[in-house]
Formats: C-alpha cells, structure tokens, sequence
C-alpha cells in the first residue's frame, strides 16, 4: 500500500483506539464513525497484516495494532497541544492539521516536542495523551515550554495552561481565588510555603498544589 493508503490504516486505528476510550467499540460502530468510504477494505487489510482481530461485532487490537494505534494518537495530541500552547493557533485549524502531523513525525521528534512542552497529560480536549519513554524518565534535555508552578525560579511570570489536580475538589477552590486556565500569575516566594500574585492578589499555596499546575512562561 502507498503512502495514502498507510495513513488510512493509521487513522481507522486510531479511530478504534478513540471509540475504545468512549466505551463506544464494536464492528458497526467502527464502521458507522467512519468517514473513510472504504472501511471494509481497510478493516480486512488490518486483519490481514495481523493489526485487529474481528470476531462476530467485536473488534480487538492485536498488540502490535495498539502499539501502532497508541502512537497515532500520541502524536496528534501532542501535536494539539504544540499548536494549541505555543502557536495559539484557532480551534478550527488545529484538529485539521494535527491529523496531518500525527502521520510524518518521528519518535524521536515526537519525544522532543513532548518534553519541550512540559510532558503534558492531556490534548487541548482534556483527552489523555499516552505517556511516551520520555516522560517516563522525565529528563529535560531542552528548557521546556510549560513547566510546572514548582519548578519556576521567584520572580518568574506564567500563564496556566492546565491544571492536573489529584484530588478534583482543589480545582473549586483554586477557582475561588482566580488560579484558573488562562491565569497570569507571578511567583513571589518557594519556601516555606507557595506565594504567587494574581491579578493585585498575593495567594499562598500547598506544594503539592504547586507541582499540579502547568504554566508557561511569559515576559
């Protein structure tokens, strides 16, 4: 198969992987969200290359189609996320492009792109993206783009770019005092405790809060 013909292999995995994550499987339902107007084609040309197994209505990935799969999809939310955060582009081009993308990125460009913008857990959709080698090791071998509140020197300024809360309830009150998505804050202070200023208000914060909220540095 060409290059055209791969790349519709790789995009009806990834749609699998997404009608997966939604709990939304199955023959018929993989066929029915589809856009691709030779799906039977493709889905007998993933059986036949070992990447799916269909049985009856239900289809599974076979471990090498969901590695496969799994890679798709991390590239083109990463690739979200670089446009979203660092290109501000609009909403309507950046799903359209980042189809593009998710198919000519390399591993290892892709490991760059996620470290440079801070191993982020989630695309602009708040979808997860799959964790790569890089983020497992976490090592940053470029300044990244977004870091976390933590890691920002005093004095530094940021604009929040998400927020990862492990427990839910802290995003009310981070709510409450204006620490949002979008915010500006500077940090004053590290130890002992967080001190930030928002808008005219000098906020203390938790450490642990602190390491849950992604920034990205601005003048």
């Amino acid at each position: 198969m060409g290059k055209m013909e791969q790349e519709r292999l790789e995009e009806a995995l990834e749609l699998l992987w997404v009608l997966e994550e939604e709990e939304k499987g199955g023959l018929k339902r993989l066929k029915g969200c589809s856009d691709d107007e030779g799906i039977d084609e493709i889905i007998a040309e993933l059986q036949k290359r070992g990447l799916i197994t269909v049985d009856g209505e239900n289809v599974e990935f076979t471990p090498e189609g969901r590695e496969i799969a799994r890679g798709v999809v991390r590239r083109h939310r990463l690739a979200e996320r670089l446009f979203a955060d660092v290109f501000e582009m609009k909403e309507e081009y950046i799903h359209e492009d980042a189809c593009r993308m998710e198919h000519i990125l390399s591993k290892e460009l892709t490991d760059s792109v996620c470290t440079f913008l801070g191993h982020p857990p989630t695309c602009p959709h708040d979808k997860p993206i799959p964790r790569g080698e890089c983020c497992k090791k976490y090592r940053v071998d470029v300044e990244p783009l977004v870091m976390r509140l933590a890691d920002f020197e005093v004095g530094q300024r940021g604009r929040i770019v998400y927020i990862v809360p492990s427990d839910p309830s802290r995003l009310n009150r981070l709510n409450s005092i204006g620490i949002n998505a979008g915010s500006k804050l500077k940090l004053l202070q590290k130890w002992p405790s967080v001190v930030v200023q928002v808008d005219e208000t000098t906020v203390a914060i938790d450490i642990d809060i602190a390491k849950e909220i992604f920034l990205k540095k601005i003048t």
